[in-house]
């Protein structure tokens, strides 16, 4: 029996999410997201108008997905809301590892590719990085009391976890995502006013 309309509809986005995050946006053909989803190419366009379009949607629900799972893991670890940030970078370099250094952020290699030559799709990235700092500052008021250290703190969680990222996959080694664990760790701890 075949699936369901929004089963077809999240399987091209999911197949589409993995291979912009592993291969980028302009690697990635929609032939290529029709063979990965098990679809044919006419089941994207009924969906989608074109590659920008499912691309976006990629970008916001794929990025909305991702910032609550990150969300989830800073508030369901340890007590302390400083382990808890160090726990997360944890779990992040042991998920990087397990996934052979292929799954990082799933919108950063959008980001990266297109910020100078598609306003649509750079827009869509930096409402999801807009809506994971401001999810970080409320969290980090946890930590920090005054607002505005609150999101100077979400911003350096935030760039740091992206850098790591990025050297992690480089170098095929965990320890960029660790050392920046520790060091958002001594950081917030210099921080706190809880």
């Amino acid at each position: 029996m075949a699936g369901s309309k929004g089963d077809t509809r999240e399987r091209i986005a999911r197949a589409a999410g993995t291979l912009f995050r592993r291969q980028g946006y302009s690697a990635t053909g929609l032939q290529q997201i029709a063979a990965e989803s098990r679809t044919r190419i006419g089941s994207i366009y009924h969906f989608f108008p074109g590659k920008d379009a499912l691309a976006e949607d990629v970008v916001r629900t794929g990025g909305a997905a991702y910032g609550a799972m990150v969300l989830a893991l800073l508030e369901n670890g340890p007590d302390d809301p400083v382990e808890a940030l160090g726990a997360a970078f944890a779990q992040a370099a042991d998920d990087l590892a397990a996934s052979d250094y292929a799954d990082a952020c799933p919108i950063a290699t959008i980001a990266l590719e297109v910020a100078s030559t598609n306003d649509p799709l750079r827009r869509a990235t930096a409402d999801v990085f807009t809506a994971w700092l401001d999810a970080l500052a409320s969290w980090c008021r946890r930590i920090v009391t005054d607002p505005d250290a609150a999101h100077d703190l979400a911003t350096a969680i935030l760039t740091s976890l992206e850098g790591a990222f990025i050297l992690s996959r480089a170098l095929r080694d965990p320890a960029p995502l660790l050392a920046a664990g520790r060091s958002l760790t001594r950081l917030a701890t210099a921080m706190r006013t809880d």
